[in-house]
């Protein structure tokens, strides 16, 4: 049987920051991995000071320049099929809840769920993968687009012929507060460390999935680094995004199972299938 993933993001560099070990793990043992993301991040804030006039706030250029990150991120992870939801410039950023970007005409979160749900679905028909990735019902942190990919993905997926599990991607609590306080040891760090707290994470006795992506490490961070009008990687266990807030990067990434069943599914989300 030849094993096929499919993950569901909403921005480029989500992708990279939150499966970025998985994607690349499954990739390397040959499982067929597809990344559909939702939007082009127009909405994103800029950190290379040369590049600030690419924003929606000026050019608006920002997505076609995160299409381009992305497909570097893409070939980093050896990600071999990627598809935007309706094609690439159908759903725009919907920017944070409370923004005016929200109100575009193409803002993700403002289309019909329906219709985005029969999006997804065709591309479920075609691609039958057995597991499928999204977010919580939370979208991890809140943003309106992350939270519409979790009901899309939640109404398309369970559905579809070929899915046996879907599985949705967490923080750890007790990897997030080590990480922490690793890097709060580092002298001369330069960089804030995020406050306990202050990163949305998952008790670790709800998390059902935890994914061994220590040796894929490396093609994370280049991933990570492709984005490079989002992130940042001072060193090799952490990234910054543009508040300069540094989080760590575990050796694992986690999952909880939304759908399906969970034998087998402890270290591998192909496990007893």
């Amino acid at each position: 049987m030849i094993q096929r993933l499919l993950l569901v993001h909403a921005h480029p560099d989500d992708e990279s920051i939150t499966t970025g070990g998985t994607i690349a793990r499954y990739a390397a043992e040959g499982v067929e991995v597809t990344l559909v993301t939702c939007t082009l991040g127009e909405e994103g804030e800029i950190i290379p000071p040369g590049l600030e006039q690419l924003g929606s706030w000026a050019a608006d250029q920002l997505g076609g320049y995160r299409f381009g990150e992305l497909s570097l991120a893409c070939a980093a992870l050896g990600l071999g099929a990627h598809r935007y939801l309706g094609g690439a410039g159908r759903w725009r950023d919907s920017g944070m809840a409370g923004t005016a970007a929200a109100a575009h005409a193409r803002a993700f979160a403002g289309g019909t769920v329906a219709g985005q749900t029969a999006q997804l679905t065709a591309i479920l028909d075609e691609v039958r993968p057995q597991v499928v990735i999204t977010y919580d019902a939370f979208g991890g942190y809140g943003h309106p687009d992350h939270i519409r990919a979790h009901e899309i993905t939640m109404a398309a997926a369970p559905a579809a012929e070929s899915v046996a599990r879907v599985f949705h991607v967490v923080s750890s609590e007790r990897a997030t507060s080590q990480g922490l306080a690793a890097l709060r040891e580092r002298p001369d760090f330069g960089f804030r460390v995020a406050d306990e707290g202050e990163l949305p994470v998952t008790p670790d006795d709800r998390i059902t999935t935890r994914v061994d992506v220590s040796a894929y490490l490396a093609a994370k961070r280049t991933a990570l680094r492709a984005h490079r009008t989002q992130v940042n990687v001072p060193a090799d266990d952490c990234f910054t995004l543009s508040n300069d807030i540094a989080q760590p990067i575990p050796p694992y990434e986690y999952f909880v199972l939304a759908h399906g069943e969970p034998d087998g599914a402890g270290t591998d989300l192909f496990g007893g299938l």
